[in-house]
């Protein structure tokens, strides 16, 4: 059985509420019936791919006789967030919710442990990447599973014909549909000589250097190719290193060949830019493409999503998963239980993978090979890399090590890519890392 009590329009109406009524916790109802279990699920940009979770969820309930509700909650002004923040400190909501990737964390004294979960998934799903358990794992326990529906992975979307053209690349050739990278060529050298080609030839890489998240997890990925760390995994201060100042005068080399306003991009940006023909290559998963498909297919037909380009320390991939987790005042727990275990299977997964187009993710090893990246195009098996098949690279979250209280801080606060842009606009470097080594003991005062 599915109920929805709140739609969509109405829980968007009340989230403006929610900074002047946390307490009321006004998105949501707290009463539950027996049998009863209700949810809140991150809102898919993706047309119709919230059908799949619906449907996945209608079944389960009218298999268990349990009545679902189910509401989707946009992430368009921080709407999840705002709601996450009512309900924890209302001690009232969703059974189940849906977390980003720093919530688990910020939430764990307040989340149901999924030990027993997650012991299952991975002994039908295998591992889970090294992230996911930096991310969910706190005090010794799972505080929340990964779930595939907004898990991505952020890495070059790049034009066939433009890179072939402007930097002599073929990344068709060094990522083939159906078989492993032939990228041991890849670098981040040879990223740099592309951009400088590419602007010369007037089709610039899109690598922004804002403050959003995109932004934010490609400067994660290339500062730890090069194994810099701002604070290690024990919380020690490791700005003023050589690995961070190489880092930094890479990035002073690379920002010469961005567009002039790559300061300024936001998550809308990038995607924007590869759209309008205007660059060789951007930082994204594959929503630009599929925007591409609707708006651009041209430009869609030379779309080729693949790996990064490996540093001295690695090849890192800017990973941003979500999660799954049941709040410690939920009412049936047993049930949410239940049903995240059935969600989490491998029919049920590739089900929403295939309805949000393969801009879904799971985190799980054995589900990185699903039909539906081989086949999608035009063109065809131009997301066939995107889920990190062959493991070749290593799936980070910026900040990481840093104990995640103090990473997330440094990553919402964008310090990466400000430190990046202080050093372009010609502050001394000693400067900008003496600015960041402030910033960062603010974080660990607070």
């Amino acid at each position: 059985m599915l109920r929805s009590r709140i739609s969509r329009r109405t829980l968007l109406a009340k989230s403006a509420l929610a900074t002047t009524a946390v307490v009321a916790a006004p998105y949501v109802r707290g009463a539950h019936a027996a049998g009863a279990l209700s949810i809140g699920f991150w809102d898919h940009w993706v047309p119709g791919a919230n059908k799949a979770s619906e449907t996945l969820c209608k079944e389960w309930g009218e298999k268990n006789k349990v009545e679902v509700s189910i509401d989707y909650i946009t992430s368009q002004g921080n709407k999840n967030l705002l709601t996450i923040a009512a309900e924890a400190q209302a001690q009232s909501g969703h059974d189940i919710f849906a977390f980003p990737s720093w919530q688990p964390h910020d939430h764990a004294n307040r989340l149901e442990p999924v030990d027993e979960i997650m012991t299952e998934l991975i002994k039908t799903n295998g591992k889970v990447n090294p992230t996911v358990e930096y991310l969910a794992r706190a005090e010794g326990h799972w505080r929340a599973i990964p779930a595939c529906v907004g898990s991505q992975i952020k890495g070059p979307c790049s034009r066939i014909d433009l890179m072939k053209q402007l930097a002599g690349i073929d990344v068709v050739e060094m990522y083939p549909a159906g078989s492993p990278p032939k990228a041991d060529g890849w670098t981040l050298d040879v990223l740099l000589k592309a951009a400088e080609a590419c602007h010369k030839g007037g089709h610039p890489i899109g690598i922004g250097l804002g403050q959003t998240e995109d932004n934010v997890d490609t400067a994660g990925a290339i500062f730890q190719s090069f194994g810099a760390e701002l604070v290690n995994a024990k919380g020690d201060i490791t700005v003023k290193t050589d690995k961070v100042r190489q880092t930094m005068e890479y990035y002073k080399k690379l920002s010469q060949w961005l567009p002039p306003d790559a300061p300024a991009w936001d998550n809308a940006s990038n995607n924007k830019y590869l759209v309008a023909g205007k660059g060789s290559l951007i930082m994204n998963p594959p929503s630009a493409w599929a925007v591409a498909k609707r708006d651009a297919p041209k430009v869609a037909e030379q779309l080729w999503t693949h790996g990064m380009p490996s540093g001295p320390h690695g090849r890192y991939a800017p990973f941003l998963p979500y999660f799954w987790g049941i709040w410690a005042f939920g009412k049936n727990k047993s049930a949410a239980k239940s049903l995240l275990l059935a969600l989490s299977q491998p029919a049920a997964v590739e089900k929403m993978v295939v309805a949000s187009g393969g801009y879904d993710l799971p985190s799980f090893e054995n589900l990185t090979t699903l039909k539906v990246w081989a086949e999608e195009g035009p063109p065809k098996g131009t997301l066939y890399h995107y889920p990190n098949p062959y493991n070749h690279q290593i799936l980070s979250v910026a900040a990481q090590p840093a104990p995640p209280k103090i990473a997330v801080q440094i990553y919402t606060q964008a310090i990466q890519t400000k430190m990046v842009v202080r050093f372009m606009k010609g502050e001394k470097l000693e400067q900008t890392l003496a600015w960041a080594e402030g910033e960062i003991e603010g974080f660990m005062r607070s």
